[in-house]
């Protein structure tokens, strides 16, 4: 991955030769009229003449760089400048040259800028973009490693910021993220299903055949081959925390799917406005990201079930009815309390994540003295997620934890293959002293695991 230094940049230089070339364009567009930031101002203030101003294009940058928030992580901040670079690369922009390849080098000697996230509604990022432009003009200093500087002219600054590279980032990372919580649920999924002698009529692909939506009947199998040579089952059927789980997990990797299929849209698009084309310069709404909007909310609908259902598993591993063993899989004297506090931490985090779900796309707003009177909010929901995935993994350790103290405590219900390396690896992390102590040691590192879990 680029942004994290484990993959490296080169730049074509055909498609730098195609800068050059709608750099020259847009050059002799604003000699001959009036081109939207290149020579006016922008929002409100379109029909305003910027003339020759010779400082018009830094003018811009640092009007538009709010600098306030939390600053970007290094991997963000870098994953934004890669995102940038390789929209510019692809033609649209009309930015000069020397721009691509400062940019370039930046990502490439692996320098990183303050990017504070404020300020951006779904219609570009344009206070972050800001602070990079600014940055590269050697305004502000680099955050990390040898930045280069370079020139910053009038036709420079509008299409610099004139993207959403930050929002598509932040989605680009957390959708990594979610596609390994996936994975890694339904092997703890399996798991449970083993601790609480689970009925695997649920998973038969038979079942699955009946009703084909999209990536089910994989989950189901995946499922299916987990537990396979679990012993008899105990319920005619099982409580919907292991019943469901193939209905529940297949739309959010659905929905996976379609996010990674608009964020490498995003990725390798021309989108700023205007947009240098070889006949010309066009005005146009293509900042605005609704389809990225739409995708991430349906990634955070389809998210949110899994984890809840992982809720509803850890609550089943509570139960002594259910797994043959003591109350919150208590170890020690009468009256220990076991894994009971997981469920506190979990429902915690469960609330946090769903006071975060209202749809981002139904936003509204006016402003620019009311001539941008709508947004996408896109940008909102690629944090929202990036929230999700920086509480999942804990939710899900907590049901690892669980799963893993109760097959301790019944071997017997293990089985083979896949599901027992998972078990094994896990059971290796955790402390094997299951008296009463703070849990937070086991939790943290059942989260770690996740990643290797996903890669069985």
């Amino acid at each position: 991955m680029i942004a994290t230094g484990m993959a490296h940049v080169t730049v074509d230089p055909i498609a730098l030769a195609r800068v050059d070339a709608r750099h020259a364009i847009l050059q002799a567009a604003r000699e001959h009229g009036a081109v939207y930031g290149a020579n006016t101002g922008v929002g409100a203030n379109r029909h305003e003449s910027a003339g020759a101003a010779s400082d018009h294009g830094l003018r811009l940058l640092r009007s538009h760089c709010a600098g306030v928030g939390p600053v970007e992580d290094a991997v963000t901040a870098r994953a934004a400048m890669t995102v940038r670079l390789n929209q510019i690369l692809a033609g649209g922009s009309g930015v000069s040259r020397r721009i691509a390849e400062a940019l370039a080098t930046a990502v490439r000697d692996g320098a990183v800028p303050t990017l504070h996230p404020w300020g951006a509604i779904g219609t570009a990022d344009l206070s972050a973009l800001a602070e990079l432009g600014l940055t590269l003009a050697g305004e502000r200093p680099w955050r990390n490693g040898p930045g280069p500087t370079t020139r910053i002219d009038a036709t420079d600054a509008l299409p610099m910021i004139s993207s959403s590279a930050l929002t598509v980032a932040t989605a680009a990372i957390a959708l990594i993220d979610v596609q390994t919580q996936l994975r890694a649920s339904i092997v703890v999924a399996a798991l449970s299903f083993l601790a609480l002698r689970g009925n695997p009529e649920a998973y038969n692909p038979i079942v699955h055949q009946a009703r084909a939506h999209p990536q089910q009947a994989k989950v189901a199998a995946t499922l299916h081959a987990l537990v396979t040579g679990c012993g008899p089952a105990v319920r005619i059927q099982d409580p919907f925390g292991l019943r469901v789980v193939p209905q529940v997990t297949a739309p959010a990797i659905h929905a996976a799917r379609e996010l990674n299929g608009v964020l490498t849209a995003e990725l390798n698009a021309a989108v700023e406005n205007p947009l240098v084309t070889d006949d010309g310069v066009l005005h146009h709404g293509q900042f605005h990201t609704a389809t990225l909007a739409t995708a991430l909310d349906s990634m955070r609908g389809a998210f949110l079930p899994v984890l809840s259902l992982s809720s509803a598993r850890l609550g089943l591993l509570m139960r002594p009815d259910l797994t043959g063993l003591r109350a919150f899989l208590a170890s020690g004297p009468p009256g220990s309390s076991g894994l009971m506090i997981s469920e506190y931490v979990v429902q915690d985090l469960l609330t946090q994540i769903r006071v975060g779900m209202q749809p981002t796309a139904a936003g509204t707003l006016s402003i620019s003295l009311g001539l941008e009177e709508h947004a996408s909010f896109a940008t909102q929901g690629a944090r929202s997620l990036r929230t999700m995935t920086e509480l999942a993994p804990m939710m899900l350790a907590a049901e690892l934890v669980a799963a893993v103290r109760a097959l301790r405590m019944a071997p017997g219900r293990l089985t083979s293959g896949l599901a027992l390396q998972a078990f094994e690896l896990a059971d290796k992390s955790m402390d094997p002293d299951e008296d009463d102590r703070p849990l937070g040691t086991s939790l943290e590192r059942a989260a770690a695991l996740l990643p290797q879990l996903a890669d069985l």
